[in-house]
């Protein structure tokens, strides 16, 4: 069932209800009365506490760390509401946890973004709204209507007021690895700069090596694009590259999702990074609340695109 519902309501889980209640403010209206929590042997528990039926039901959960409850929080959540009759059902997920096991990478690996995938639409949504795919040929994983949204114009923007019109005439846009390329291309059309590339060599999982600048950084000021920061270290080790290997005199950072696992605040702390923007997809944790990280909040693009899909118009004007 595909409907348009009677009105809309917006759910929050646990992993980012603060953003939640600011999507719902945007739209002015209340977070709907639910409770998730875990019984005695961790099972996850959840409770409507309002009627849904017929409703526009938007579920906003961030399938952030820890992954597996919160990825069971939004499953549990679409099957109570699908059981309520709700009209028309959309998976709110600003961060897609999994998107970056989208392939097979050697003989007997999973896809768990596509296992994901298949779970978020049996559960019970009817579409889904999500952020900066790892991977944005993963919309094609889900077999009902996916929402795409991209966070480089609020980076853009952001760094287009932190710099001067001079200072931007000796702006250069890094990718800090070639997979990031058509990504940084775009975002440094936006702020009209020239493009360098990182090029690395990766020996294992959340280790990178440097190997190599494509590109003229030096004496000029660096901006690294990135949709996920997890330990950092690819992060930090191309900074310290710009600066040590291409003469960068300075290095800014931006990226959609800051996953920050492990050693990540350390990293980014003794990193030559002057400072680190973040979109809050997924909350700060407490230490990473330090200077040299900004976050700014993607409500608003949130709250426009559902007040979009509710309306039955194109959510694709909106990056135009």
């Amino acid at each position: 069932m595909n409907i348009h519902g009677k009105d809309i309501k917006i759910f929050s889980a646990n992993s980012n209800p603060r953003l939640a209640a600011e999507i719902a403010r945007g739209l002015g209206l209340p977070v709907g009365r639910s409770e998730v929590t875990s019984f005695a042997d961790g099972e996850t528990s959840v409770s409507i506490g309002e009627s849904v039926r017929g409703s526009d039901v938007f579920v906003v959960q961030s399938t952030s760390g820890p992954v597996n409850i919160h990825i069971m929080e939004l499953l549990i959540m679409l099957d109570a509401f699908k059981r309520a009759s709700a009209g028309r059902i959309t998976a709110v997920v600003p961060y897609y946890g999994y998107a970056r096991q989208d392939r097979k990478a050697k003989a007997r690996d999973p896809i768990s973004a596509r296992l994901v995938a298949d779970l978020i639409t049996a559960a019970g949504a009817d579409r889904v709204l999500t952020m900066d795919l790892h991977a944005p040929q993963i919309q094609g994983f889900f077999n009902i209507p996916t929402d795409h949204l991209v966070g480089a114009p609020m980076l853009a923007e952001f760094f287009l007021k932190r710099f001067t019109a001079e200072e931007r005439k000796n702006l250069t846009v890094a990718a800090p690895d070639l997979g990031s390329v058509p990504r940084t291309r775009k975002f440094a059309e936006k702020i009209d700069a020239p493009v360098a590339v990182i090029d690395k060599r990766r020996p294992k999982a959340n280790e990178s090596e440097v190997m190599n600048i494509i590109g003229d950084v030096r004496d000029r000021t660096v901006v690294m694009i990135d949709d996920i920061v997890d330990t950092a270290g690819s992060l930090c080790n191309a900074a310290k590259a710009l600066v040590e290997i291409g003469g960068a005199k300075a290095v800014f950072a931006g990226a959609t999702h800051g996953v920050l696992s492990g050693p990540a605040i350390k990293r980014i702390q003794e990193s030559p990074i002057e400072q680190l923007v973040l979109l809050d997809t997924i909350p700060l944790r407490e230490d990473a609340r330090i200077d040299k990280i900004t976050q700014l909040s993607v409500a608003h693009i949130f709250s426009e695109a559902i007040s979009r899909i509710y309306e039955d118009k194109p959510v694709s004007p909106m990056f135009s």
